[in-house]
C-alpha cells in the first residue's frame, strides 16, 4: 500500500480526495471508522443481544431474553441520541 497516491484525483472533471493506486489505476476510498458513541451504542446493543441469545440455551429463560432486549434498546438510543443514523458520514 506504499504506493498510494493520495490528494486530489481528477475524475471526469470533478475532483475528490481519495487514493489512486498508480500501478493499478484502481481508485480507494478513504477509511473511516466512525464515532466513540457510535462505537460505545454498538457494544452495548451487541451485548443485549448476547445476553436475549444466552437466554435461549439450553431452554427458554424468558427474563433473561426480555433482558437483553432491554439492553438492546438502551443501545438503539444511544444511537438514536447521537444522530448515528442520521449523521453523513461520508
Amino acid at each position: 500500500m506504499a504506493d498510494q497516491v493520495t490528494g486530489a484525483v481528477e475524475t471526469g472533471g470533478a475532483t475528490s480526495g481519495a487514493a489512486v493506486s498508480p500501478a493499478l489505476g484502481v481508485q480507494h476510498l478513504e477509511h473511516n471508522p466512525g464515532r466513540p458513541i457510535s462505537w460505545i451504542g454498538v457494544t452495548i446493543a451487541i451485548v443485549g443481544a448476547v445476553i436475549g441469545g444466552v437466554g435461549f440455551v439450553p431452554h427458554p429463560t424468558w427474563w433473561l431474553f426480555w433482558t437483553g432486549a432491554a439492553v438492546m434498546v438502551v443501545g438503539l438510543f444511544v444511537l438514536v441520541g447521537a444522530k448515528t443514523f442520521s449523521t453523513d458520514w461520508y
